[in-house]
């Protein structure tokens, strides 16, 4: 949890440290720029917003709830928009968020903020939005990236971890021979290609 009367000062240098990107909103700007804060613009007024896009609000329509008789209707069914905002966690680390919200949401995590080269590919993942391709395949090479950087943080710590036992090697190779050795094959023909690759042009622009 964490205290409502979060000093102004502190709040503004930590905002100020912290906005990944330029392009990002305030709570304060959210009043003036989008719904999401105030919880005053209703269904209609939203789907007017995004008539240019084909397909947008498919499932807005409450009398044409694809879940029916299924669902047990309670009253908040389509308030959605309308709703209060809850008090903003104070931003104390680097978030970073989709770039189709104006800003973080209310609450978050805080454990892990980006770092290192993994956090570079992760910021750099976050220009693009999460219909690209570069958004979640640069994600999903950071997080590969992280396993390393975590694995090089524990050695520093003086923890050397059983990599063997960790990645469940031990089992796979007790009760799937077939597909650990096919694995290692895949890596190594893999490997091969690439440095063959990159020797041939290493020797193409040697002899230019």
């Amino acid at each position: 949890m964490y205290k409502n009367n979060f000093n102004t000062t502190q709040s503004n240098s930590i905002k100020h440290n912290y906005m990944e990107s330029k392009k990002q909103q305030t709570p304060q700007e959210w009043a003036i720029n989008g719904s999401e804060a105030t919880g005053k613009m209703n269904s209609d007024e939203m789907a007017g917003q995004f008539t240019h896009i084909k397909g947008w609000g498919i499932d807005a329509d409450p009398d044409n709830d694809p879940t029916y008789p299924m669902k047990h209707w309670n009253g908040d069914d389509h308030k959605r928009l309308n709703y209060e905002r809850p008090v903003q966690q104070p931003l104390t680390v680097e978030k970073l968020h989709s770039n189709e919200r104006p800003s973080v949401s209310a609450v978050f995590g805080t454990t892990c903020p980006p770092s290192g080269i993994s956090g570079i590919l992760r910021r750099y993942a976050f220009h693009y939005s999460e219909g690209k391709w570069a958004h979640w395949l640069t994600l999903l090479v950071a997080d590969r990236i992280n396993v390393v950087e975590g694995i090089i943080s524990d050695i520093k710590k003086g923890h050397f971890p059983n990599i063997i036992a960790e990645r469940g090697w031990k089992a796979e190779w007790k009760y799937n021979r077939k597909g650990v050795v096919k694995n290692i094959a895949l890596g190594v023909a893999v490997t091969v290609t690439v440095f063959i690759l990159l020797s041939g042009r290493y020797k193409k622009v040697r002899n230019r």
